[in-house]
């Protein structure tokens, strides 16, 4: 069965078409020239009965024409079967709308991208080459106002570079993403928040104080400077607010004045534990 994560990975995809347009760009594969980008069937079996499903498939159309068909495919793990499903993905979409198909497999561990990113022998002299994005080729978004255009790359970027060793810079990315993603519709939201939080409390939990800090001192957006601009502790009650909310829904008056009244160091112990916790109280913990 799917995945949380891999579920989510292709809502990133599904809520925001463009986004492997830009993926592509971004790896510099060569696109056709085209008007708009429209989602397809993902059922790619042919007419005999073994069955082919992938994550996603959208298509380049340039007036009324296909110029290009994107099969997306997010792969968390290896899996030896894919090598002979991913070449049948591609040419049964290309018989059934007679244009060119690429695949896109997005990754979030180097090992996985090395290995997705093998060419596919299918006989002498015939070969599947996957584009494949990982840690390695995500574009980093640091920029909040890069972020809050593309808020889907922005959040993907957060968890391609949650194991970046510079530390530093996987902070800023992630919390682009954050404040980005507090910037759009609350579903939206609270999915994306999930999102960036599964991901780095499997690959970097200790990266969310540093996240937080750098929320408090590096932006200077309109959007950062209404957390921010009231001062250090106001400011990080705020953010803490909000994280909260977006992670496990709207907050009871109780909760609210609980923490306006709380030291910064256990507001920073409910921005940690807001990484791992599953429940809003587990979060809040003990009053200190």
């Amino acid at each position: 069965m799917s995945s949380y994560l891999h579920e989510l990975l292709i809502l990133l995809f599904r809520n925001r078409s463009g986004s492997a347009v830009e993926l592509l760009r971004a790896i510099d594969v060569h696109l056709p020239e085209y008007d708009d980008v429209r989602f397809e069937s993902s059922d790619l079996s042919n007419l005999r009965p073994a069955e082919y499903r992938a994550d996603l498939v959208l298509f380049l159309e340039r007036g009324p024409r296909k110029v290009l068909g994107v099969i997306v495919e997010v792969q968390l793990a290896c899996d030896e079967d894919k090598p002979y499903a991913w070449p049948a993905y591609v040419a049964n979409l290309r018989a059934r709308h007679r244009c060119p198909v690429c695949l896109l497999v997005i990754t979030i561990e180097d090992a996985v991208s090395r290995w997705a990113g093998r060419s596919i022998e299918l006989g002498p002299g015939t070969r599947c080459n996957p584009w494949v994005v990982g840690p390695s080729n995500t574009p980093a978004v640091t920029d909040l106002q890069d972020a809050e255009e593309n808020v889907e790359l922005a959040v993907l970027s957060a968890i391609e570079h949650g194991q970046h060793s510079d530390v530093a810079l996987a902070a800023r990315i992630a919390s682009a993403a954050i404040v980005a993603s507090a910037t759009i519709d609350a579903e939206r939201s609270r999915l994306y928040l999930d999102l960036i939080l599964i991901s780095l409390s499997k690959t970097a939990p200790e990266l969310l104080e540093v996240t937080m800090n750098s929320l408090g001192y590096e932006y200077q957006s309109d959007f950062a400077r209404r957390y921010f601009g009231q001062g250090k502790t106001e400011g990080r009650v705020e953010m803490v607010l909000k994280l909260l909310l977006l992670r496990f829904g709207p907050l009871t008056e109780a909760v609210r004045s609980r923490l306006s009244s709380a030291p910064d160091a256990h507001l920073d112990a409910v921005a940690e534990r807001i990484l791992t916790a599953q429940t809003l109280e587990e979060a809040l913990g003990p009053l200190s």
